[in-house]
């Protein structure tokens, strides 16, 4: 049970519900109730499909390119880091212009749940704690953040605009760490 913590933790900061939070509600402004649903539906699906794809064929991939999991985790840690450094330093999560009917499936789905960190997050727990630990965490944090989409009006009253961009740049602080936790473990890996 220990290794479904070691890999929740780390998939629930980079997945970073609360932080993607505002941008959600400003991709899914003015469309009602139904088609919201709709939408949270589209990215879950989504999200869970890409991150299971990921996941099967990620090893092989870098198995046949000759990639380490060593080597991921370095690659995985530093891309993180970046990730994670962008996130602190930037005012925003940068927003993008989208097509009302797949907004679910892009953005929503990928890659604001599953993007970068979370899948170079999922390769490198796959590696250190086994598959079904991840995917269990992967999809319970999927599933956590349609529940806070879902929600979404509720949450963004009580924290507000200003109190959520706080969480985000806390997930993201979080999401350095252990970037450089994976960075070092990939390094000791090697050695």
């Amino acid at each position: 049970m220990l290794e479904f913590w070691l890999c929740f933790v780390p998939l629930f900061v980079a997945v970073d519900a609360i932080g993607v939070l505002p941008m959600f509600l400003s991709l899914t402004e003015g469309f009602d109730a139904a088609k919201v649903r709709r939408i949270i539906a589209q990215s879950m699906i989504t999200a869970i499909v890409v991150a299971l794809l990921f996941l099967a064929i990620g090893k092989f991939v870098l198995h046949f390119l000759g990639i380490t999991v060593a080597d991921f985790m370095i690659a995985g840690g530093i891309l993180l880091l970046t990730i994670s450094v962008s996130d602190i330093l930037s005012p925003e999560k940068r927003q993008r212009q989208v097509d009302p009917e797949s907004v679910g499936a892009v953005p929503v789905g990928v890659p604001l749940i599953v993007g970068p960190a979370v899948l170079t997050t999922m390769i490198a727990l796959a590696g250190q704690y086994g598959f079904l630990w991840t995917i269990a965490a992967a999809m319970i944090n999927i599933l956590i953040a349609g529940l806070v989409f879902r929600t979404s009006g509720s949450i963004i009253r009580v924290l507000g605009k200003a109190g959520a961009r706080v969480i985000s740049k806390l997930a993201s602080l979080l999401l350095a760490a252990i970037a450089v936790m994976m960075i070092r473990k990939g390094i000791t890996a090697f050695l």
